[in-house]
């Protein structure tokens, strides 16, 4: 997906101040993504008071949406550079197609890893017989060592592992027992949780790990605290157990993610991850020019234009605490 708000401000990704305790809770601000029936999502990656999970960078939740009234996804082609993007959807089917050559259906409960280092374009758009779309965006951070890595594209489906109140799908890392064979620059975790009705979740993690819960659906609190639909809890780095109650008769999802603290400074606007304001300005160039990110075919329509840059240079965030 692509961050295509009208007028995108620079992306704070990298600016982290120390947390008041282990536990913050994030609540997301409501983004529309353009258009005349604008598909709206819930953001809380990046905002001011944390823009880091690990390597995860960007985080926009959305649905569950009626299609026929909102009309569904279409994003036409666009550009990334050094990230990786993660879509992972909970209903719904949406259509991938790339200038790697990729067509691809993302379904609920399968990753699509798409590597955009060096420089990748392209497009989503939601099926025909999707009704109701709901699912997660998420970006990852390129490491300075693979930031102009080749294009890349993985699928994997994640098995169902069943553990005391809960099941699990690991889609990147390793946890209760299951390990993705995806692999990851950096030391990640990606997983859905679903708790089972009043359920408590215990669960081994790393603690050299920070770690995010996304809540979904449901209601659940983490060492008492209580999160609402869209919030992202953010843990700092020490846990080695992670606690989960389920409170409502149904069951409850959340998206947990982590991994070890991003170090390196980073400039990130509109769909562009790079060191510098120059970095920026040039992918930004490329992608107008029509090169470096290659073509999407199969798409019915233009490619996003890039949006102007704002009057003041983009500066790179410390990720010092």
């Amino acid at each position: 997906m692509s961050n295509v708000e009208a007028d995108p401000a620079e992306l704070v990704c990298g600016d982290r101040p120390a947390p008041a305790s282990t536990l913050t809770v994030l609540a997301p601000r409501d983004v529309p993504l353009g258009g005349p029936r604008a598909m709206r999502v819930r953001r809380t990656l990046p905002q001011r008071q944390r823009s880091l999970i690990g390597a995860w960078c960007f985080a926009d939740h959305y649905g569950p949406e009626d299609v026929a009234v909102t009309g569904g996804m279409d994003v036409a082609p666009h550009p990334h550079t050094g990230l990786q993007t993660v879509s992972w959807l909970f209903s719904g089917t949406i259509e991938h197609r790339d200038s790697l050559g990729t067509h691809a259906v993302v379904r609920p409960g399968e990753l699509n890893l798409m590597t955009g280092g060096h420089g990748i374009a392209h497009s989503e758009v939601s099926t025909p017989d999707t009704t109701t779309l709901h699912g997660v965006q998420l970006w990852i951070a390129l490491p300075g060592e693979h930031r102009h890595a080749a294009r890349d594209f993985r699928h994997y489906v994640p098995p169902v592992v069943t553990v005391p109140g809960a099941t699990v799908r690991v889609f990147l890392g390793s946890l209760a027992g299951s390990t993705s064979p995806v692999p990851a620059c950096t030391p990640l975790l990606g997983a859905e949780l679903t708790l089972d009705p009043g359920a408590r979740l215990v669960l081994d993690v790393d603690p050299g790990f920070e770690h995010g819960v996304l809540q979904d659906t449901g209601s659940v609190t983490i060492d008492g605290t209580a999160l609402a639909t869209g919030d992202l809890a953010y843990l700092a780095p020490g846990l080695s157990r992670l606690e989960l109650t389920g409170h409502d008769a149904g069951p409850a999802r959340v998206l947990l993610i982590g991994g070890v603290p991003f170090t390196e400074e980073i400039v990130m606007w509109w769909n562009f991850v790079g060191r510098s304001h120059d970095e920026i300005v040039q992918a930004r160039e490329d992608w107008m020019k029509g090169t470096r990110f290659g073509e999407v075919h199969g798409y019915d329509g233009a490619p996003l234009p890039a949006p102007e840059l704002p009057n003041a240079p983009l500066k790179p965030r410390g990720s010092k605490r």
